[in-house]
């Protein structure tokens, strides 16, 4: 998807904004892009300045110039909001997708129109006043994270099989040692790895050291040589394919999925995202300080990681060592 194909005028200068200046990543950018391309399909249809027979996914914005965006109101955003709420496809490629968006999914879409509105008032400067000033997020409600307790979690790990197992048991090792996204994972290279410690770009671009316990270390121990004998000596990707490139973040979907099955474990209601929260929840659970775990997480805000629970103070090399899976080994089968 390339947006500067299908936009021009304040958006495009927006989302470069984001891009340039802000250093946000291609996903962050990508998602403000599709937003704000929904945001303003609707209003021209609201507007009536499409055919009604024309699809809605084929409504074009490269049309949207500063008077029509000067000419939304609160109102305008409103009635956005209740056709996302009522209306809107969960998933739009899907005949069977059920009807309206959730209150997270609306307060995304919100907090991207408030960014838009935010550039355009203070930053270029070429709207005088900013017309949804002041708009508040949909109200949600605060659920906790699934996660597998520690049982669960070691028979996840003795149930890796496969002419990948070596790979696959590395990559969970660091899912529920490390707490790390699946961009992450995929992500990873050769290099990223120094001594006792992963050296980690996350969101936005920004790096955090993430020390490797003895658990993870014997994982990628076991893995390393299987992968050199696989790639070339240009291959940069720490997780590869059978086909020498880097894992994609399908594969690896499917492949925690599969592991899930294998462990008797529900796959519906776990995933690889869910891994991450069961990382976070046994390290917590056993000593490690709620701020030692926003940064080991990476969370920008202390908040998304309050969620889990309040513990007390520790270190950061500490909280590698105190995941109670930190020495779990394939002898233990």
């Amino acid at each position: 998807m390339s947006y500067k194909k299908e936009t021009c005028g304040p958006i495009k200068d927006f989302l470069i904004y984001h891009e340039v200046i802000k250093g946000h990543s291609q996903a962050t950018i990508d998602e403000y892009f599709l937003d704000l391309r929904n945001f303003f399909r609707f209003i021209k249809i609201e507007r009536g300045m499409v055919a009604p027979e024309v699809p809605e996914n084929e409504i074009g914005i490269m049309d949207v110039d500063l008077p029509l965006i000067e000419s939304v109101s609160m109102n305008d955003v409103y009635t956005y909001l209740l056709y996302l709420s009522r209306d809107r496809q969960k998933f739009t490629n899907s005949k069977n997708s059920d009807i309206g968006l959730s209150a997270a999914t609306r307060a995304r879409k919100i907090a991207c129109l408030r960014s838009f509105f935010k550039y355009l008032t203070q930053s270029a400067k070429i709207l005088d006043t900013n017309p949804i000033e002041g708009l508040e997020s949909p109200k949600r409600l605060t659920s906790l994270p699934r996660y597998l307790n520690l049982e669960e979690a070691k028979r996840l790990l003795s149930s890796i099989e496969g002419i990948n197992k070596e790979r696959d048991y590395a990559i969970i090792v660091l899912f529920l040692n490390c707490g790390l996204r699946i961009s992450e994972i995929v992500n990873l290279n050769i290099a990223d790895i120094y001594d006792d410690r992963l050296y980690i770009k996350g969101k936005g671009g920004k790096t955090r050291v993430v020390f490797l316990n003895d658990s993870c270390v014997e994982a990628l121990e076991g893995y390393l040589p299987l992968r050199q004998e696989l790639v070339d000596d240009d291959e940069k990707a720490l997780f590869v394919s059978r086909r020498k490139k880097r894992i994609s973040r399908e594969a690896v979907h499917a492949m925690v999925k599969k592991s899930l099955l294998r462990a008797n474990l529900d796959a519906d209601k776990y995933s690889s995202h869910k891994l991450r929260h069961t990382a976070a929840t046994l390290m917590l659970q056993n000593g490690v300080d709620v701020r030692t775990l926003q940064e080991l997480l990476g969370h920008e805000h202390l908040n998304t990681t309050q969620i889990y629970t309040h513990v007390e103070n520790t270190e950061l090399r500490l909280a590698a060592q105190a995941n109670p899976l930190s020495s779990f080994s394939l002898d233990e089968e």
